[in-house]
């Protein structure tokens, strides 16, 4: 269905639903209008201003999906709701997020003007464009039903004669589909207003983008969440079992005389002590214990220590704890890089620094390798990136031919003095 500006300019108006749609739209103003003008007279009446005016402030909202609704008579393109849908559940989280919206803003300003002057408009335009040629085309149904045998067309010109009456209503019939145009017109100018003010785009755009932005740090809460779960099963269940295993195949590896026996358990005792080492990994792989016990300034330092290559680690001592999904994208990225500069650009030394702003945690890593590197080429940086770039951070590499690399991560996290 094509909306009433697009039959207006292709010519196919009047052959289309798009009068009716029209005319339909601006009664259905009076339905609206009234009621919103009766409720914003009576929230703001007498004996009413200490619970009236903080409904008042709400009173759009209802008027504003109403509105919407009805949109689609004129414009079939969707006008979904700006506002957001709240973070917590219950009536009051969702009135402090809707007093804070500008949505909720401007639907007040669109009840009082619709209530106070766009209603009236829109039925005053109803009954000059529509309701004079309906009444000329009905002249001389007036003048049958008329006792007195006169009928005043359109309280101006007096008839008495059938001939005149069809004389109007052939004015009328003429007339009709010429005012169908500005109708028309008005309809499409008035579903622009209210889309502009009940749904806009731009705005709407910008609103649903913030959302997502909160959905997606949401989503790496939980997933560090789940992260942290299921290292502590594996560290207080799997490990413990693994660790009560290795003991007791240890204690029955000296308690039996040698023999084959006592080679199997000892072959046993070793494949154990091999998977708990790498259970261990794996645990420290999921979420690192240290950097729950010491924070980011302890675990990078323990990055540096058990770096493979040399590393000169610059961390701020003052550095603040931070939001546990920022903490672990700075430590898998330190990760990250140190492991690429260790394996693929044969560095002999790597430096780490670290620090907060204040309004951003700031991680560089640097290498005196070779150079080259490409984030392309499956080297892991390209996921990193992706999980900065969930937090709103920026990852950005420097590595020219010949070195140095240079990986700068920045995540902004606020933290108050």
């Amino acid at each position: 269905m094509d909306d009433t500006w697009q039959s207006l300019s292709r010519g196919r108006y009047l052959r289309s639903a798009g009068p009716w749609r029209a005319a339909g739209y601006l009664a259905g103003g009076a339905l609206t209008g009234i009621p919103a003008l009766l409720a914003l007279v009576l929230l703001t009446g007498t004996g009413l201003l200490l619970v009236g005016l903080p409904l008042l402030a709400l009173a759009g909202i209802p008027l504003g999906a109403l509105e919407r609704r009805r949109l689609r008579l004129i414009d079939p393109d969707p006008a979904p709701t700006p506002h957001r849908t709240p973070a917590e559940p219950g009536l009051a989280a969702w009135a402090r997020l809707r007093y804070r919206e500008q949505a909720t803003w401007r639907e007040l300003g669109y009840a009082v003007l619709h209530g106070f002057l766009l209603w009236w408009v829109d039925l005053a335009a109803l009954g000059i464009l529509l309701g004079v040629p309906l009444l000329l085309l009905t002249t001389p149904l007036q003048l049958a039903l008329a006792g007195d045998g006169e009928v005043k067309v359109l309280k101006t010109w007096l008839i008495t004669d059938y001939p005149a009456t069809f004389l109007c209503a052939a004015a009328g019939a003429l007339l009709l589909p010429v005012l169908l145009y500005p109708l028309g017109a008005l309809a499409g100018a008035r579903a622009a207003l209210t889309r502009a003010l009940l749904a806009p785009r731009e705005r709407e755009l910008r609103g649903r983008l913030a959302e997502v932005t909160r959905s997606r740090a949401r989503l790496v809460a939980a997933f560090e969440a789940e992260r942290r779960r299921i290292e502590r099963d594996l560290h207080d269940g799997a490990q413990q079992r693994l660790v009560a295993l290795t003991m007791t195949l240890g204690l029955a590896r000296l308690d039996a005389p040698p023999g084959p026996l006592a080679d199997q358990l000892a072959t046993a005792h070793d494949e154990a002590g091999k998977v708990l080492a790498e259970l261990r990994e794996l645990i420290h792989g999921i979420h690192p214990q240290v950097l729950t016990d010491y924070g980011l300034p302890g675990a990078l330092a323990d990055i540096a220590e058990r770096s493979a290559l040399p590393v000169d680690a610059h961390i701020d001592p003052a550095l603040p704890r931070l939001p546990e999904s920022v903490e672990a994208a700075a430590y898998f990225g330190v990760c990250e890089a140190l492991a690429n500069a260790g394996k693929h650009s044969g560095a002999a030394r790597a430096a780490v620094t670290a620090r907060h702003t204040g309004a951003a945690l700031l991680i560089g890593v640097r290498d005196d390798g070779r150079g080259g590197a490409d984030p392309a080429a499956g080297s892991g940086l390209t996921g990193l990136a992706d999980r900065i770039a969930v937090l709103d951070g920026t990852l950005t590499i420097t590595s020219p031919p010949g070195g140095p690399t240079v990986l700068s991560l920045e995540i902004p996290c606020p933290v108050s003095p």
